[in-house]
């Protein structure tokens, strides 16, 4: 508590008592969900991303039911109506990531990161809220649109889809969204670290579509050692219903996704403790 002295064109003199509240994990996750909801990219970049998570699944279950007949039958032995109607993933993990580095960056664009250690000047609970709220909108809606996408895939693939009690469809469904609130929480990680809007999207797009396609090119006794320990390869094995051969177990594909983001989020910590605003 503090004692605020100001003095009047009288010359008279008026005494305030402010209320300085200390500062709190609570207090910082408010602050940030204020600045968070706020914005009007948020809106946009997260309804971009339920909207590809949804249509995509959707097209793929009306195209695929439309080419039945088309497919080959190594084609129609292998497909997944479960993956199929959560394909949306590969976009929508864009919108995700690219508005996870611009809830960072876009603050050290503006200068408001200054206010922001100037109100929470140990830095570090501003980087745990961010990751924690993003993380948090991005699983909830997410898991939503996850729902949503594979009941109308699943509707528009007819006597080829299945239901929402076929094994390994809840898993999916929820695991599908931990993916991406984890990809939410990399990207958050990328934002402290690199602190450069454009480098950060760079990076993100690097690392979850350009790794894997480059990965493609080593020689045939690599990628089995290479690919599958990428994050969006792991993050994928996670939670498909059928995943690829060779692939690693969804458990050991979590532990490798979540490496990848501790990695991520220790680094961003570290630089946010050494470097200045």
């Amino acid at each position: 508590m503090s004692t605020l002295v100001a003095r009047s064109p009288s010359t008279s003199f008026v005494s305030a008592t402010v209320t300085v509240e200390p500062v709190t994990p609570a207090r910082v996750l408010l602050s940030e969900w204020t600045k968070m909801r706020s914005l009007r990219s948020t809106t946009l970049t997260l309804a971009a991303g339920v909207v590809l998570m949804v249509a995509i699944g959707w097209v793929f279950g009306w195209a695929s039911n439309g080419h039945w007949s088309e497919m080959r039958p190594d084609e129609q032995a292998s497909f997944s109506p479960i993956d199929t109607s959560l394909a949306g993933y590969v976009l929508a993990q864009l919108a995700v990531g690219v508005l996870g580095v611009l809830l960072v960056t876009g603050e050290y664009a503006t200068g408001m990161i200054r206010a922001t250690f100037a109100a929470v000047p140990r830095r570090l609970p501003v980087l745990w809220a961010k990751a924690t709220l993003y993380a948090g909108v991005t699983f909830g809606l997410m898991l939503a649109a996850g729902v949503v996408a594979f009941l109308g895939g699943q509707r528009l693939l007819g006597t080829h889809g299945t239901t929402l009690s076929a094994t390994g469809a809840a898993r999916a469904i929820v695991g599908v969204a931990g993916y991406l609130a984890l990809i939410g929480v990399f990207s958050v990680g990328l934002g402290f670290l690199i602190r450069s809007t454009a480098g950060g999207v760079a990076t993100l797009f690097g690392v979850l579509l350009v790794l894997p396609t480059l990965g493609l090119l080593l020689p045939a006794s690599w990628r089995d050692h290479v690919l599958p320990y990428l994050p969006s390869n792991a993050g994928a094995t996670m939670f498909s219903a059928h995943p690829a051969t060779g692939s690693l177990s969804a458990t050991t594909s979590l532990l490798v996704l979540l490496g990848w983001v501790t990695a991520v989020v220790a680094g961003s910590a570290a630089v946010l403790k050494r470097r200045d605003a």
